[in-house]
């Protein structure tokens, strides 16, 4: 395994989540919308379910492994996670209630296919996208 790719996307990991902890000097732009609808409590439980399987992808990324073949597989599994969660959250009634984030998952969805297609040919950049998209997402839509 390319371990510069694991060490850099561990690096990104890293930065991400230090910018989050900051004393309350700074906006906190990963902060998620507020959603007053009646279906705010089914969202905030899928997007809890992707935050956990965000970090699980995290973690794998972050692995200081030899078992390259293990890797692969694990990265790939969170990858097809995210987007089993991603799907759910999507066949809601994100379109009519939250239009921003259903024009937001349809890209996301496409990244998490290529990210695993990537991983499948040991490149991991994508993942570690896929790994930033909600930061990107959050910011723009606060």
């Amino acid at each position: 395994m390319n371990r510069s790719i694991v060490l850099a996307s561990a690096l990104m990991c890293l930065v991400l989540t230090s910018c989050t902890n900051n004393g309350g000097n700074l906006t906190q732009f990963a902060s998620p919308p507020p959603f007053d609808y009646a279906d705010g409590e089914d969202l905030r439980s899928g997007m809890h379910r992707l935050a956990f399987a965000m970090q699980s992808l995290d973690r794998t990324l972050g692995a200081d492994s030899d078992e390259q073949p293990f890797i692969q597989q694990s990265v790939i599994e969170d990858l097809r996670d995210i987007e089993r969660i991603a799907k759910s959250l999507q066949d809601g009634d994100l379109r009519s209630k939250h239009p921003f984030l259903a024009d937001e998952m349809d890209s996301f969805l496409t990244d998490v296919e290529r990210a695993r297609w990537y991983a499948s040919k040991n490149r991991y950049y994508m993942a570690g996208r896929i790994i930033g998209a909600c930061v990107t997402c959050h910011k723009a839509n606060h």
